[in-house]
């Protein structure tokens, strides 16, 4: 890894690596339909970036690994959202993860999420009750 020239110019931003390559992380914004409103899954990272704060679950893109694949298994970044709905199975928080739990909309506030997160959690929200609205039944 090499240091960024941008970060070294300006002593008030924080200095951050970069790898040699740029790297490919995916999120997956997973959205549930409980008690007649959504509630979206979240992770409180349990490493670095970010440890101790709520995030959307994933990780950084394997080699040979494909985009769907790497959303079913679990920075110069790149950066793909999926908008999920859960299938089967218990919640358990991975080996990067401190906690998982389910929030409604009305909580997330409080958890101060990154604003990029938080857009993309608000709009797979807006984006699920757009399809539950416009579907027959």
């Amino acid at each position: 890894m090499h240091e960024s020239p941008a970060a070294t110019k300006k002593p008030s931003r924080m200095k951050r690596e970069y790898p040699e390559s740029p790297l490919v992380g995916v999120g997956a914004v997973i959205v549930d339909y409980h008690r007649e409103e959504n509630r979206v899954l979240l992770i409180r990272r349990g490493t670095a970036p970010l440890l101790g704060e709520w995030s959307l679950p994933g990780g950084v893109l394997e080699c040979g690994e494909t985009l769907r694949d790497a959303v079913v298994v679990r920075y110069h970044y790149v950066l793909i959202d999926f908008l999920c709905r859960p299938v089967s199975g218990d919640l358990k928080a991975g080996s990067d993860a401190a906690d998982v739990r389910w929030f409604m909309r009305d909580e997330l506030p409080a958890l101060n999420l990154a604003n990029d997160a938080n857009d993309v959690v608000l709009k797979g929200l807006a984006r699920t009750m757009e399809r539950r609205a416009s579907s027959p039944g």
